[in-house]
């Protein structure tokens, strides 16, 4: 029997009253491999014991809801006897420690919790945050970040169709790389991990285990320091090409009826599958350790239960229907076993070597973790600075160039263009032509619309509002496509829990998401939650990452960034105030960090989106964008870019500030091209609709004009908006 000291407790991320809880539901001490299984399914990164009271404030259901959350995705009603099954997860610590693996692993492992449930993967999406550009480390994160996430994408063959990257020193020492994956299934064949059947088969099929990922899930639930980059044991080691053959041997099975339940090994391995299945199931498993197929010698049952190889799976068949499982997997030339058989006496009894390594409840293990009521000081709302009327930051051409040109703005073309957006042949909104990716349902007309949205520094400055405006600005980037919003996915990015600041950021930021999720119809159906993102006690932004979907009727109406023809009128949706608190303007050139962010107004921003889109629905409009970073001047610009051809607007007489004007970052807004014969039409639908909506401008030329500020040319616009990044990579 192993001797349980203090030090082994903190390796394992326990506690003393941890451990008095665990012989208490055992009766006795625990073994070493009973002490590690507590370890990883009671860490924060498997059992939310922070979040877990918070996170029941947030709707998670609506008439199209198939799965809400609890399960490996969540599954929403697409029509047409569909659904699509999508969620988002972070992988952050293992890719600071070695950034290629570590975000390749997270897209193998997002893939998986996808068509675990019987969909076909069908787009990749990822939020990044790295830390200062000037920092030594980030050109080798964002580096080998982006050659993770191609080289596993790409190589599996499902596209990646959109997301976000930005640049902070917040995120200097923990850099964020949150994944989301979309897949597609009949409504009729989705599968769930619930097992069951007293003496069902439990199958082992994928890769062979070894030993890299071992307490990967408890590293993920610790405050991360300097002495970490040790730890590279911890990361897994992806090989795509295997889960390209697991995807295709899945499929093929699900297409049976033999699967009773089934689970992707993720966070630790085959501990949390088999838990995690015999839990939802209320049933028991014996599982036979000797059966587990190994790629390495001498590895202990600690070893095998806690490792976090990648491309695994663990399922439950009906009995007397192994050898159809077999012959699939060896098909595919994956390996396949029979590790054990569903019990009826809910516990997990683990042999290895004739001997009983592990005997444990199932119920206290994966389903009574400890819940813990952390104190939290929620952030106290900074009072709204007004926008100065006389405000010299300089020529408004230049503050534009400047903007274009900066970390957060500047084109993630480098970027995008290693990934393979376009295998599959469904891509229909390529990445930097529309606010959301759009990929087609295949064979159909339809198709679903994507993005991933957080404006940190709102959330930092109040999280209830930031947390607010995610949910907000994935609401209104679909809606741009002309997309109807149905549902997100989340993945909740915070440092330590411990602190009370902290924790106050969290519930603020869940409170404010979950009002602007009821206010919307817009439910959350699966997510991931990220604690301890701080090194040596300086902790990241606040950054609840919200990844939308939604469904577009006809991919032959929906609208993109860029116009087609000069002569359109440019109408401005949504009332301008001139918000600069928070702004990008407000923090990168005039050096200021005061304010509120811009307040979200639930009911407007609904108003003005479902306007937007019964516009985009009736043919009415020949390009759309939201408002969000950079406000109206940033929008435009990109707009410009986008259709490689310029604009003029005209300066209100009524605004009290031209830097507010063009530059605030006032919520529910969307910047509109319209036929000239349609413009009228228009604004009197805005109207009698009670929308704000006025025309500012006109397409045309090879210059962006804003008032009486000297043209910009898009030659200029484009090299300081395509220069930064390639730059930067280039050192």
């Amino acid at each position: 029997m192993t001797e349980i000291t203090p030090e082994l407790l903190q390796r394992h991320g326990l506690t003393g009253d941890d451990l008095a809880r665990i012989e208490e539901i055992l009766g006795r001490a625990p073994t070493l491999v009973e002490l590690g299984i507590f370890s990883v399914m009671w860490s924060e990164h498997c059992s939310y014991k922070s979040s877990k009271i918070h996170l029941g404030k947030l709707p998670t259901t609506a008439p199209w809801v198939v799965q809400g959350p609890g399960e490996n995705a969540g599954v929403i009603d697409i029509g047409g006897g569909q659904v699509a099954i999508f969620k988002m997860e972070s992988h952050n610590h293992p890719s600071f420690i070695e950034p290629y693996q570590g975000a390749a692993t997270g897209v193998g492992g997002i893939l998986r919790d996808v068509f675990t449930m019987g969909a076909r993967p069908v787009a990749l999406l990822n939020a990044l945050r790295f830390g200062a550009a000037d920092h030594s480390r980030t050109r080798h994160l964002v580096a080998g970040v982006v050659a993770g996430i191609g080289g596993y994408g790409n190589c599996v063959g499902v596209p990646t169709v959109g997301g976000e990257c930005t640049f902070h020193h917040a995120y200097n020492g923990n850099i964020l790389v949150n994944a989301m994956a979309v897949g597609i299934a009949d409504a009729d064949k989705v599968f769930y991990a619930s097992a069951g059947g007293i003496g069902n088969p439990v199958l082992y099929v994928g890769a062979k285990t070894g030993r890299d990922g071992i307490h990967g899930a408890t590293m993920a639930s610790a405050e991360f320091s300097e002495t970490k980059e040790a730890e590279r044991p911890t990361v897994q080691v992806g090989d795509p090409f295997t889960e390209k053959l697991l995807i295709e041997a899945c499929l093929e099975l699900m297409a049976g009826d033999c699967i009773v339940a089934i689970q992707d090994m993720g966070a630790a391995g085959l501990t949390s599958s088999s838990f995690e299945m015999a839990s939802r199931g209320q049933c028991g498993i014996l599982m036979n350790l000797d059966a587990v197929p190994l790629r390495e010698t001498g590895m202990t049952p600690y070893e095998i239960m806690l490792s976090e190889s990648q491309e695994r799976m663990l399922m439950v068949v009906a009995a007397g229907r192994e050898g159809e499982a077999v012959a699939v997997f060896e098909k595919w030339g994956l390996d396949c076993a029979v590790v054990g058989r569903v019990t009826d006496t809910g516990r997990m009894v683990l042999t290895w070597q004739g001997l009983t390594v592990a005997d444990v409840p199932v119920a206290p293990v994966a389903g009574a973790s400890p819940v813990l009521d952390r104190p939290y000081e929620l952030t106290t709302p900074p009072v709204p600075v007004a926008s100065p009327a006389n405000l010299d930051a300089g020529p408004v051409d230049r503050l534009l160039l400047a903007l274009m040109g900066s970390p957060d703005i500047a084109s993630k073309r480098w970027i995008f263009e290693q990934y393979d957006h376009m295998v599959m042949a469904d891509t229909v909104m390529l990445p930097g032509r529309g606010d959301a990716a759009v990929v087609r349902v295949h064979g159909t007309g339809r198709g679903l619309a994507l993005t991933t949205d957080c404006t940190p520094r709102y959330c930092e400055a109040d999280p209830f509002m930031g947390g607010m405006q995610a949910v907000a600005e994935a609401w209104r980037n679909l809606s741009a496509t002309g997309a109807r919003p149905l549902a997100i996915t989340n993945c909740l990015n915070f440092g330590s829990p411990e602190r009370p600041r902290i924790m106050g950021q969290l519930v603020g930021c869940i409170e404010g998401m979950a009002e602007a999720c009821r206010a919307l119809d817009f439910p959350v159906v699966s997510g991931n939650v990220s604690l301890y993102n701080e090194t040596d006690g300086r902790a990241i932004l606040p950054t609840p990452n919200v990844g939308g979907v939604g469904l577009v009727d006809d991919t032959g109406r929906m609208a993109g960034l860029a116009w087609d023809v000069a002569g359109l009128e440019l109408v401005l949706v949504g009332e301008t105030q001139g918000w600069l608190g928070c702004s990008l303007l407000w923090q990168q050139f005039l050096g200021r960090d005061d304010g509120a962010p811009p307040p979200v107004r639930l009911e407007i921003e609904r108003h003005n989106g479902d306007f937007v889109r019964a516009a985009i629905g009736a043919g009415q409009v020949r390009a759309v964008h939201d408002l969000s970073d950079g406000g109206l001047a940033v929008a435009l610009a990109e707009m410009c870019l986008a259709s490689a051809m310029g604009a003029t607007i005209a300066m209100p007489h009524d605004t009290p500030s031209v830097l507010g004007w063009l530059f605030g970052e006032d919520q529910a807004r969307y910047l509109l091209a319209v036929p000239k014969a349609g413009l009228d039409p228009l604004l009197q639908e805005a109207g009698e609709a009670g929308v704000v909506a006025r025309a500012i401008g006109v397409t045309g030329g090879d210059a962006l004009t804003l008032g009486d500020a000297a043209a910009i040319s898009l030659a200029d616009l484009r090299a300081r908006h395509e220069g930064w990044l390639p730059n930067l990579m280039a050192g």
